[in-house]
């Protein structure tokens, strides 16, 4: 992808430019990408404080994690036993994957890439942010650098329709071990739940998610307390604490033990939370959550599945639900199902925030975003993502009817993800902290070898499902990529038919009529004038007493402090530039914004202010710098965007639309 992440401003589109003196603005991929997350507070929390955010991001961030004892070593033992005998496929399974929790979550993630945080931000658009950073970096690795912060985004999204299907299905299929013809009921109630749970996205999660942390910390607790009971019964399992078991299965079977890597990593899937949500909560409380809950959590009840298999083989089908009585099988369906909600809850707005990050880096069109708590800025809802996701999750539990058959294409999204977190956070090892290369290279590319054998082991998976998180990631970055290209496309044909600003002012005083009042012009450029004032001024032959050009531009902050939302330029003859500042977490308010300008003698009143925004009318040019097919894509996706009078919030009544057509 050409210039991949490199940010430009736009209009009618988020006018989203490298906004920060004195950076020259450049071609280079991840100039400026924001920090992600919420605002940071300086005060160290106190111990309450640490407490209830360490609750809170048990119900947030291990989630996903957390469910994945309901399918994780059943589908590898599934994929080890058929050509190893069973016993040792239980051995060695159960070490590699308390092993693959010890090596990828607790060193690789917990210990280390949390480290490198961007502001106290993490995830894969932040940790591209502090890789690009780097001095001395060669052009063609700052490209590779935003191409792939761009293609993890992609899988993320290929992830967030997966891991509610997978999830809500293992938790349903709890219904088999209770009575086998129950099989039946087991798509259609997860599609009901499934579908309910989009449906509720509108209400928005407030109330919701005061529950999660404490309903989350029972299902560790049950987690626990099962796989306890089972080890208690069959000690021996304990012995697959030794990585020899491990390693002997790839010495006895080594085929056998690469194909079941590819099931194995479903016990790491959600570590890319952990870093993603470190702004939220704080590298602390999330360690501590992890290290003395989540982990002996996991421990116990892994162990504990594989000390039911070796009491019962036949419990292959299920060891989830074979460590539990019987009689408490039906109230663990129900809280497997919550959990699993909460997991799918927590993917769900995940895809959210990153959509809403995406818009404002200008990597999408504009999109309808709601806020659905007065309290919590998080809480957002995306009514187009939220019908994307539903219509997809819903055609791959229709697809695929069962978590064994899910598990095939889930994974590869994952360890994509992990190998490009992998490699960006060496290079910051190296060239930012300083490591010495006979360190990091050790560490490093066994950390990358690990990802690569994940990935590698679930690429022979591709023709089974592997195919779909691939597809729907393609789909993804074609249009991210198409948006960009068509976007700066546009903006480049606007920018050569546009008249400087300098020439135009030295003119203004030509102008026959100046009417009382103020208009506002939104605009990608401050140095040219905006095409919706020359088309006002050659229809209406009149200029306003009070002209602003108003250019909207996003910060590397996630927020912007008061007092450095507005900065105003005079220009003499009525005409001001005024830039608006806002966060990468903060949804652009013009008219809300505009009101701050009267600290600068610039008294702008919102209700007598009349907004003035260009609406250019996309025309197929005979020849496009655009190929056909992705020209008819950014013609649909701009077509469809948000409305830049809604998005911006400016007042329904004091907006006129100047149309042109532009040819593209």
């Amino acid at each position: 992808m050409p210039r991949a992440f490199e940010r430009q401003a736009q209009t009618p589109d988020p006018p989203v430019t490298d906004t920060t003196p004195p950076k020259i603005p450049s071609d280079d991929p991840l100039d400026a990408v924001p920090a992600m997350g919420p605002h940071h507070t300086q005060e160290v929390p106190n111990f309450k404080r640490k407490c209830f955010l360490t609750l809170t991001a048990l119900g947030v961030v291990f989630g996903d994690i957390g469910t994945s004892p309901l399918y994780a070593l059943h589908q590898s033992a599934r994929a080890a036993q058929h050509h190893a005998a069973l016993q040792h496929a239980i051995f060695g399974v159960v070490s590699l994957i308390f092993w693959s929790l010890i090596v990828v979550v607790t060193f690789k993630y917990v210990t280390l890439i949390m480290r490198a945080d961007n502001d106290g931000e993490g995830g894969e658009l932040a940790l591209a942010s502090l890789a690009h950073r780097v001095q001395g970096l060669d052009r063609r690795v700052k490209i590779a650098i935003g191409a792939g912060a761009i293609l993890g985004l992609s899988l993320f999204f290929g992830d967030g329709m997966l891991t509610p299907a997978i999830t809500v299905l293992s938790a349903v299929e709890g219904l088999s071990a209770i009575n086998p013809g129950f099989d039946k009921l087991v798509v259609p109630l997860a599609l009901i739940i499934l579908i309910g749970l989009f449906a509720l996205q509108s209400r928005g999660t407030a109330q919701v998610g005061r529950v999660f942390g404490p309903v989350m910390v029972v299902w560790f607790l049950v987690l626990a307390v099962m796989g306890a009971a089972s080890i208690w019964q069959t000690p021996q399992i304990l012995m697959a604490l030794s990585p020899h078991y491990g390693l002997m299965l790839f010495i006895d079977e080594p085929w056998t033990a690469f194909v079941a890597l590819g099931s194995i990593v479903l016990a790491v899937t959600g570590c890319e939370t952990l870093y993603a949500d470190m702004g939220h909560f704080g590298k602390g409380p999330i360690r501590a959550a992890w290290l003395f809950f989540v982990l002996p959590a996991l421990f116990l009840n892994y162990f504990g599945q594989g000390a039911a298999l070796l009491r019962a083989p036949n419990a292959l089908s299920n060891p989830f639900y074979a460590v539990a009585p019987a009689w408490a099988h039906l109230p663990l369906v129900f809280l497997a199902t919550i959990a699993a909600s909460i997991a799918s809850q927590a993917v769900i707005s995940g895809v959210f925030s990153i959509t809403r990050q995406a818009v404002q880096l200008g990597m999408l069109p504009r999109m309808e975003i709601r806020h659905t708590s007065a309290t919590d800025f998080g809480q957002i809802y995306v009514p187009r993502m939220n019908a994307v996701l539903c219509v997809g999750v819903v055609l791959i539990v229709l697809i695929f009817k069962s978590s064994n058959a899910l598990g095939a294409a889930y994974g590869i999204a994952v360890t994509g993800e992990m190998f490009i977190s992998t490699m960006l956070v060496g290079l910051v090892a190296v060239r930012q902290w300083k490591w010495n290369i006979w360190m990091a290279v050790p560490i490093f590319g066994l950390l990358g070898f690990v990802d690569l054998a994940f990935l590698g082991s679930n690429a022979l998976k591709i023709v089974e499902g592997g195919w779909l998180p691939l597809f729907i990631a393609a789909c993804v970055y074609t249009v991210i990529g198409t948006w960009r290209l068509g976007r700066r496309t546009q903006l480049d044909r606007l920018r050569n038919e546009s008249m400087p600003m300098s020439l135009f002012l030295e003119r203004a005083d030509k102008t026959p009529v100046r009417v009382a009042g103020t208009a506002v012009f939104l605009s990608a450029r401050a140095d040219s004038v905006p095409g919706a004032l020359l088309h006002n001024l050659k229809h209406n032959k009149v200029l306003h007493e009070r002209v602003l050009i108003t250019q909207v531009m996003v910060d590397d902050t996630p927020f912007v402090a008061p007092e450095k939302r507005l900065d105003v330029e005079k220009l003499g003859k009525g005409f001001y530039i005024v830039h608006i500042h806002h966060g990468f977490f903060e949804t652009p308010d013009v008219p809300k914004a505009l009101i701050a300008a009267r600290k600068f003698g610039l008294a702008v009143d919102p209700e007598t202010t009349t907004f003035f925004i260009g609406r250019e009318t996309l025309v197929p040019s005979e020849h496009s710098e655009l190929p056909t097919w992705r020209r008819w894509i950014y013609m649909q996706l701009a077509a469809n965007a948000l409305s830049p009078a809604r998005f911006y919030h400016l007042p329904p009544n004091r907006v006129i639309e100047l149309g042109a057509q532009v040819t593209i």
